[in-house]
């Protein structure tokens, strides 16, 4: 109740789940630049999701998410953001071993661009940081002009199908 005696009405927002976790890899276990052969690709892959599905066991179901992961380097060493791609892929594939989400397409999951950021030795050492954070569901939706016109164009056809029954 307020001061003059009515009731007051409250809407609560509720608050979208998030949790990140540490990986204490000082470099990328897998890197685009890596010519390793597809057996081994493949065990390191199967590595790593299988390490997400067992860390994803604590996070409820999300219908849709966005996935961010943070390589934090303590050297300045040129790098590229595109060559960390394949651990956001194994560990989005996790996710998806652990059912949080139903598929990591991007009506599931919207992946960010991998990013890295130089941090000092004195501070924190190397490590990889993959959040995931639960986003609203995406609704299809279509223009109201395209729904009038194809509402119209059923009714046309009904109201032609009912003339030939009547016939």
């Amino acid at each position: 109740m307020n001061i003059d005696g009515a009731e007051m009405a409250y809407h609560i927002e509720p608050v979208p789940f998030s949790t990140t976790f540490r990986f204490d890899w000082v470099k990328a276990p897998l890197s685009m630049n890596m010519r390793l052969h597809r057996m081994a690709e493949a065990k390191i892959v199967r590595e790593l999701r299988s390490m997400m599905h067992a860390k994803a066991r604590i996070i409820p179901e999300l219908g849709r998410c966005e996935v961010r992961l943070i390589w934090y380097v303590t050297t300045n060493h040129r790098r590229d953001e595109e060559n960390i791609i394949p651990v956001l892929k194994a560990l989005c594939d996790g996710l998806v071993d652990a059912e949080v989400v139903e598929d990591d397409t991007p009506r599931f999951m919207h992946k960010l661009m991998p990013e890295i950021v130089k941090i000092n030795a004195r501070d924190d050492t190397a490590h990889f940081e993959f959040t995931i954070t639960e986003i609203a569901a995406v609704v299809d939706t279509v223009p109201k002009d395209i729904a009038l016109k194809a509402a119209a164009r059923v009714t046309q056809k009904n109201a032609e199908l009912l003339r030939r029954l009547e016939d």
